[in-house]
């Protein structure tokens, strides 16, 4: 069924969060009626309350709301809603909504189903761009997927070998193979990850490039035979393959090669009939041969940064396509003015292997005027404010930093000091870690990869040197909340240290990696700083003993995240705050650090507690068990799998023994700090 393009006057996103407010933004300035979707999680989100409508689609599992295609289908109906754009992710490279829709009469923001269909399955979409006569990665894209034959193709392409969901995008259901050792364990994960995200378990095998870099090419197309290339992206900087840095136009190209990779990309999209806004991923080699990845039949996360360098709103050209116009401008009538990049914000813990992170914004902003920025020049699409609650229920982006300069290193420099001016507090972030990524010399230098971070890992992950007065502030903040815990009308009832006719004495060790800690008593751990805190009464101040310096200390709380730490009669403000593994301190600008603390006097049973047991390190949902109680494991080797915020995280044994017992079965919900299982360690 073909459906009659047509005006209309209604724009439901079906959508939320930072893509949702961002096409709403542009909706509005075009005379647009805008409607939001949500689901019970995000009643009082942003997005929400930004829209002129809101209907709620049903729980906060998002196959029940956010893809539940008769609901979304029904709030159109109720609103008016002539039109639906569907943003990233969830719905906007669903075939069946997309009919779903023309069988309704409603407008899609997007490409026909075929078109979807045919890059969808990334097996089909291989011949398809042979046919075309794209550029392709050696590798598998068959419909058998047996395991030993799978096995078999992976071990004819040579390893490292990229495992790959075939109907998937967005670094789900993909990971990368070094060895045939590893196959089964790493194709069971993709298929679960891929099961999960997209209701499919075939997979394809890929050579693995080791020094490529990511480039893509946004391409748009009308309904009148028009397609042109709004330039590249380079989007090496990635972790676990979802993009963390992006830039436009890519470093390094030559002008033939641009114009190749453009018209390759649009030939790309003209093979499957395409209509609207879509990206042709390619690898780029360092021979300066590119390969094709994939096409997103969507708008990319990362698009404001084509926008920054084209002076062009992508989400105007989608909307007026969609409403059956030919696109804005011809290709030699686009150019590229300047530099942009795009960090994105993300509430996870990357001291912690990105864990994501849960709770409530108690502050969101970014000072323009007092950093100096020019609002023309920094821009920041969030989903987010002041006040919300970041859920476990969805992606953890919050928000996406985008900067623009006549040149990179003057985009570069922007980007730096939007970052440091970005103040993010209540929630862990990665924002301390973009600015190390943006400060690193490699990265200023252009020499990008797509292993970037594992290749930097050590100066990225590096100590950073803090000073005294942050270490007390952590100190001081972990012994008040050790106070506070063991508060009794009794002293018999105290567990905190307390001795008659003695002073209240507490040792604790402080380290940027938890880990660590399990080390912190022996003389050759790395990192650790140990703190013994004493004070005579709970009105007097503490005495503080930080390596060689004995110290009297106070802690004041300010506003907000912030404090006032006393040593010695000198007083200092800075920022610091009780986090539910550790504190969080930033004793200036340029960033923060997270730190964890551990009790290692007398009465501490951390380390009998951690040998016993093991606790969810996020909320999320038990995906699978991976051993049987009483099964012997060895230190290392997985026992279960977690996933939140559509990653999979795996817990692995902490000693040789074996699992008594689990607490939680596949499927179920588990909260930050549960205990998961019963460990019995090897004796």
């Amino acid at each position: 069924m073909t459906l009659e393009v047509k005006k209309f006057d209604t724009l439901l996103v079906a959508n939320r969060g930072e893509i949702a407010c961002r096409v709403m933004r542009t909706a509005r300035a075009m005379g647009l009626r805008t409607v939001a979707v949500y689901s019970d999680a995000d009643a009082n989100a942003r997005h929400v309350r930004e829209a002129d409508e809101a209907v709620r689609l049903g729980p906060a599992a998002a196959r029940e709301s956010y893809l539940n295609i008769e609901a979304v289908i029904e709030a159109a109906r109720r609103t008016g809603a002539g039109a639906i754009h569907p943003g990233y992710g969830f719905l906007s490279e669903n075939g069946p909504f997309v009919e779903a829709l023309e069988k309704a009469g409603i407008t899609f923001v997007g490409p026909p189903a075929s078109a979807i269909a045919a890059m969808g399955d990334k097996s089909a979409a291989k011949a398809r761009m042979s046919h075309a006569g794209v550029p392709l990665v050696p590798g598998y894209h068959g419909d058998d997927q047996d395991d030993a034959l799978l096995k078999s193709e992976a071990d004819k392409i040579g390893y490292p070998v990229l495992l790959k969901a075939s109907a998937g995008g967005g670094g789900k259901g993909m990971r990368v193979v070094e060895s045939g050792d590893g196959f089964q364990a790493a194709l069971d994960g993709c298929r679960r990850e891929s099961q999960a995200a997209f209701g499919d378990q075939r997979m394809l095998i890929e050579k693995y490039l080791t020094q490529p870099r990511h480039v893509e090419v946004q391409v748009f197309c009308d309904r009148h035979g028009n397609g042109v290339y709004l330039f590249e992206r380079d989007c090496s900087v990635q972790r676990r393959h979802q993009k963390v840095l992006e830039e436009a136009p890519a470093p390094g190209m030559s002008a033939e090669l641009r114009r190749e990779m453009g018209e390759a990309a649009v030939r790309a999209a003209r093979e499957i009939g395409y209509v609207g806004a879509g990206t042709v991923e390619f690898l780029l080699d360092a021979d300066g041969s590119f390969y094709f990845m994939e096409m997103n039949t969507r708008l990319q996360v990362e698009h404001p940064v084509t926008e920054m360098i084209t002076g062009q709103d992508l989400v105007e050209w989608q909307l007026r396509v969609a409403m059956g116009e030919r696109l804005p401008l011809a290709q030699d009538e686009l150019t590229i003015t300047g530099h942009s990049f795009e960090a994105r914000l993300y509430a996870e813990d990357p001291e912690q292997d990105f864990l994501p992170a849960t709770g409530t914004l108690t502050r969101f902003a970014l000072d323009l005027e007092g950093a100096g920025l020019d609002a023309d020049k920094v821009r920041l699409d969030s989903g987010v404010e002041s006040g919300d609650v970041v859920s476990m229920h969805y992606d953890p982006m919050l928000a996406k930093l985008i900067v623009h300069g006549d040149d990179r290193d003057q985009a570069l420099a922007t980007l730096n000091r939007a970052l440091a001016a970005l103040d993010v507090q209540g929630v862990v972030t990665n924002r301390a870690f973009l600015q190390r990524l943006a400060t690193h010399p490699a990265f200023k230098g252009c020499e990008l990869d797509t292993r970037f971070i594992e290749k930097h890992e050590e100066s990225l992950f590096a100590p950073r040197e803090l000073t005294t007065e942050a270490y007390a502030a952590a100190a001081l903040i972990g012994l008040k909340q050790l106070s506070r815990e063991c508060e009794s009308d009794s002293p018999w009832d105290r567990h905190d240290g307390f001795r008659i006719n003695a002073p209240h004495t507490i040792r604790l060790a402080l380290c940027a990696t938890g880990h660590d800690l399990t080390r912190a008593q022996a003389p050759d751990a790395e990192g650790v700083v140990i703190v013994e805190g004493t004070r005579e009464t709970d009105a007097d101040p503490w005495q503080l003993v930080i390596g060689d310096e004995t110290l009297t200390a106070r802690l004041q709380h300010l506003e907000g995240d912030a404090v006032a730490v006393t040593l010695d009669g000198h007083r200092r403000r800075l920022q610091a705050r009780l986090g539910e593994n550790g504190v969080v301190v930033m004793a200036d600008p340029s960033g923060e650090t997270r730190l964890f603390w551990r009790r290692i006097d007398a009465i501490d049973h951390g380390q009998h507690e951690a040998e016993s047991t093991l606790t969810a390190p996020m909320h999320g949902t038990v995906v699978a068990l991976l051993v049987k109680p009483g099964q012997k494991v060895e230190k290392g080797m997985p026992l279960m799998v977690m996933e939140a915020m559509k990653m999979e995280h795996t817990m692995v044994a902490p000693a040789d023994g074996h699992v008594e017992s689990f607490h939680f079965a596949a499927g179920d919900t588990v909260s930050q700090g549960d205990v998961l299982l019963e460990f019995a360690a090897e004796e």
